[in-house]
């Protein structure tokens, strides 16, 4: 029996180096957005003072290992084997969820994954020992300390409030004091800032901090508590006088600075705040474990766990050790750099690629913002709302971007307010021992700099909102996830004991495992179109996007007419089904192109007014021919779904003839963009007007088979409309070979 414990300890173990490692996933984008997003320093870099931060940030640890132990529930009303199975369910459950948010690239938080997966479990095994004793449900709060549960969740949610609140507060005055072209004032006020912001960072961290230090002793904490004004004011002068003089002697940007000491301080609020919600279950799993072998007389059934209320002084090697891992976990972890590049899209100054769709809430919200923001410029004095906008204007600062070719997503003004004020708030509760949500902190006051940055204007509002609506409504999905799943993990555990331990553990790896491909193929998806956004456009790399554009999207328009005609006559609808699905994924590269067509055409020399108008026709083209696919597809699924009438022998030699015609038309097409022998394009000119004829023929037949009454109503429906759809494509098509041919004649391209 003994054996079976061991292992769940070893399985513990084991999850929690990979609950580090997922965990650091999710929560990197607490500490390296800001410096990432404003392109502070390189990536190793900044690489190199997370890691420092982390590895500091994880002896700070050790108070905090209570909340896993006794915080959401009463540990000395479990026995051994009760609390191994809620331990193991736990962090099953952990891994599961975080990887899946990690996969999508959504931040959320460990912190109520944590809480939840606690009360989840525990609820599971109450129920089990209630139905298995004389007690009934309402004896469930003798189980959970659904007080301190509360408490926790009511913290966190507060959190969000405050730290919202706080950063759009905080950032709107600092963009009045500094502006969008704040090099022009750091001389004057940096040394000032720099000396406030990294102040409050070490009083907030060091001084509230150090007590939770697992080398701190009494007589330190004590003296530092004692002497916190004196720490304080002393720091204060000193930064300022070092501020000044790296300002005026070396010409140093202090916000960089400020960002480099905020990044390092919340990534050790973040260890010191968040490491308890990896390693916490299995330490205190250990812990019960070791307490439980020091006497082998003992019954795992009857034994119960009053020593977890009990405080323990975690080992700095334990944390040193975790803190390595989240270190390693920090560099090499990609799904960690999907989850930042959410939060920096969302927080993105400038408008381009949006990576989430509009909402009716958040129509709603942006509508009725706008009538309140007109409200308040009526009652305003106008002066003073032309002084502000004056604070605001960005245009200075774009342009001197462009010239320096500096492509951060805010700039440093921003990523400094984000830093101190995240660090102020996490370190704050950390200091207190309330497990706030970092995740939670840092995305709200990053959104919260960004409303007041106007980083949310009409272009990209309701997306951004939306964006924001999608990551704290999965928030909300985090806790129901967690309870639910940890729940039915610990009822299973614990009825299957140690077979239904060790599926459960396969389970979790599985998943992992099968999360990694699917984010391998959003990641390559996603690289695709980070790299075009980030090319650099000439004229000449313009018509090489068109004829690849062109080439890719006509090839793709006649396999695709093939393969619908092909499924829809031989009436397979699995087929179809198919064949439509990548016709949706055309669908979306020609919107994608024309989406970026802004971007493009923004890069361009002043001077290529006509390249502009050109690639803009091509996608015009381009979109359009897609889209007639999907106006073949469509009908073609309803029909078949439906069980219409399909085609008679009549109609389905005509069709073929036509298919085959196409086809062919395609292929010289092709062929002429390649080689660019366009002498040859009356040819095509050509072959394109016989087709239109033979579909006006057929449009004819057609009409003679509903003469006949040969036909019905349905099947006549969707034959008109493949032929009127299918005319649409061949002149889309004609006009965008012509359109590329004249203008590639006339520039000698």
């Amino acid at each position: 029996m003994d054996n079976i414990y061991l292992f769940f300890v070893v399985a513990l173990f084991i999850l929690a180096i990979s609950d580090l490692v997922v965990g650091v996933g999710n929560d990197a984008v607490n500490f390296l957005n800001s410096a990432i997003g404003s392109k502070v320093a390189s990536m190793k870099v900044i690489l190199v003072v997370a890691s420092l931060g982390v590895l500091v940030g994880a002896t700070f640890s050790s108070g905090m290992m209570e909340v896993a132990r006794s915080g959401v529930f009463h540990p000395d009303q479990f026995y051994f084997n009760e609390i191994m199975v809620i331990f193991l369910a736990v962090m099953i459950t952990d891994i599961i969820l975080l990887d899946t948010f990690n996969t999508f690239g959504l931040p959320t938080s460990t912190t109520v994954s944590i809480v939840f997966e606690l009360l989840g479990a525990a609820v599971a095994v109450s129920i089990f020992k209630i139905y298995s004793s004389p007690e009934t449900l309402q004896d469930l709060g003798t189980y959970i300390n659904t007080a301190r549960a509360l408490a926790i969740i009511s913290g966190i949610l507060l959190s969000v409030v405050i730290a919202f609140s706080v950063g759009s507060i905080v950032q709107f005055f600092s963009r009045l004091l500094f502006t969008f072209n704040y090099e022009r004032n750091l001389p004057y006020f940096g040394a000032l800032w720099g000396s406030l912001a990294i102040t409050s960072i070490v009083y907030f961290i060091l001084v509230k901090g150090a007590s939770g230090a697992s080398f701190m002793t009494a007589d330190t904490v004590q003296w530092i508590s004692e002497n916190t004004f004196l720490i304080l004011s002393s720091c204060f002068v000193i930064f300022t006088v070092i501020s000044q003089f790296l300002i005026s002697i070396f010409k140093i940007n202090i916000l960089r600075i400020i960002v480099l000491v905020g990044t390092f301080s919340i990534a050790m609020a973040f260890a010191g705040n968040d490491l308890v919600n990896f390693i916490g279950v299995p330490l205190a799993g250990y812990e019960s474990f070791k307490l439980f072998v020091n006497d082998p007389s003992l019954n795992p059934a009857a034994y119960t766990m009053e020593s977890l209320l009990l405080p323990v002084q975690t080992p700095t090697g334990f944390l040193l050790a975790a803190g390595i891992i989240m270190i390693f976990a920090l560099v090499f972890s990609k799904k960690a750099r999907s989850v930042t590049q959410t939060e920096v899209d969302l927080a993105r100054q400038d408008e381009g690629y949006e990576r989430f769709s509009s909402s009716l809430f958040a129509q709603t919200l942006v509508r009725k913002s706008m009538d309140i923001s007109k409200a308040i410029n009526r009652v305003m004095p106008e002066k003073l709302l032309k002084s502000i906008d004056k604070r605001f204007d960005t245009t200075l600062s774009k342009r001197r971007n462009r010239m320096l070719k500096n492509n951060a997503d805010f700039d440093m003004v921003r990523a400094s307010v984000n830093m101190f004020v995240a660090s102020i708030l996490i370190a704050l509760a950390t200091s207190l021992k309330l497990p706030l949500s970092t995740t939670y902190v840092t995305f709200m006051v990053a959104m919260g700099t960004s409303l007041s940055d106007r980083a949310w204007g009409r272009e990209s509002a309701v997306y951004r909102i939306t964006g924001v609506i999608t990551v704290i409504g999965g928030w909300f999905f985090t806790a129901f996830t967690a309870f639910s799943v940890a729940f039915l993990f610990a009822l299973f555990i614990r009825w299957g004991s140690y077979p239904a331990a060790i599926i459960a553990l396969v389970i979790a790896f599985t998943f992992v495992i099968r999360t990694n491909f699917i984010h391998k193929k959003r990641i390559l998806k996603k690289s695709k179109v980070e790299e075009k956004t980030k090319r650099v456009w000439t004229e000449v790399s313009v018509m090489k996007e068109c004829n690849k554009n062109i080439s890719e999207t006509l090839g793709s328009v006649a396999a695709l007419h093939s393969g619908l005609t092909n499924a829809f006559i031989a009436e397979d609808r699995k087929k179809l089904k198919k064949v439509s699905g990548k016709v949706d994924e055309l669908n979306e590269i020609t919107k994608s192109l024309k989406n970026d067509v802004y971007s493009t055409i923004k890069k361009l020399e002043e001077d290529s007014i006509d390249t502009g108008h050109h690639y803009v026709q091509i996608l015009d083209y381009l979109r359009e021919t897609a889209h007639c696919l999907t106006y073949i597809s469509e009908p073609f699924n309803e029909h078949l779904d439906n069980a219409h009438p399909s085609v008679i022998p009549e109609q389905e030699t005509e069709i073929i003839k036509l298919h085959d015609k196409v086809g062919v038309f395609y292929k010289n097409a092709l062929r002429i963009l390649e080689h660019k022998q366009y002498n040859e394009m009356d040819l095509i000119i050509k072959m394109n007007t016989e087709l239109i004829s033979d579909l006006e023929k057929l449009k004819k037949f057609q009409i003679k088979l509903i003469k006949a009454d040969k036909v019905k109503t349905k099947n006549s429906l969707v034959i008109f409309n493949y032929l009127s759809e299918t005319k649409n494509m061949l002149l889309y098509s004609i006009n965008l070979l012509k359109s590329h041919r004249d203008f590639v004649l006339k520039n000698g391209y």
